[in-house]
């Protein structure tokens, strides 16, 4: 994969203006390459100072609604011990939203991190705080960016059933919060009672 960019990202990534990019290029403080079409191209990891070894560790929670707020805290308060007795210095990433979501601002700036190689290893209390699907495309991109994945609490996975039974209440989730709006009445009562039909049959 392609480790060079263009002048755009080369100065979001860096936090500056495209003329400032362009200047530190003219003044030798940066170094770029050229295409066939005379386009200017930047290694990701020389603008960051080669910190494609950086030592940033990331610990990501996630609840699906606001109504577990309380749970956000207590899950962000198992990863934040558990990276201190490792010794790890780290930064806290926590998004409230549906794990179908693929738009959480949380979720967007660990994708960026970890697509700059600022971000050593990732730090989750189970491998569905990510996304409900599509977790396994993230584990690819840090497999592929030199990102280590620690889940805490993998020994504790659910059954192939419970997984199911929350996914398809996901779903319901959603599609009944669009329908009916997420705080309605009819909104809560159809997704208690599904829920106690899940636990019935699961």
């Amino acid at each position: 994969m392609s480790n060079l960019i263009g002048v755009k990202e080369a100065a979001e990534l860096l936090g500056v203006s495209t003329k400032t990019i362009r200047r530190w290029e003219e003044s030798g403080k940066i170094r770029s390459t050229r295409t066939e079409g005379g386009h200017r191209r930047f290694d990701v990891s020389q603008l960051l100072g080669n910190k494609s070894d950086a030592s940033l560790t990331v610990v990501y929670a996630r609840v699906s609604s606001i109504d577990q707020k309380k749970d956000l805290e207590r899950q962000a308060m198992v990863l934040e011990a558990y990276c201190a007795k490792q010794g790890w210095s780290f930064e806290l990433i926590k998004d409230l939203g549906s794990g179908m979501n693929y738009k959480k601002k949380g979720l967007i700036r660990l994708i960026k991190l970890i697509c700059t190689y600022q971000v050593e290893r990732l730090v989750l209390s189970h491998k569905d705080r990510l996304l409900r699907f599509g977790s396994e495309l993230i584990f690819m991109l840090c497999e592929i960016y030199g990102t280590e994945v620690v889940i805490i609490n993998r020994s504790e996975d659910s059954t192939f059933e419970e997984d199911l039974a929350q996914d398809v209440l996901e779903i319901i989730t959603v599609f009944s919060a669009r329908l009916y709006g997420s705080r309605s009445y009819k909104n809560k009562a159809l997704v208690k009672e599904l829920r106690e039909v899940a636990d019935k049959i699961f």
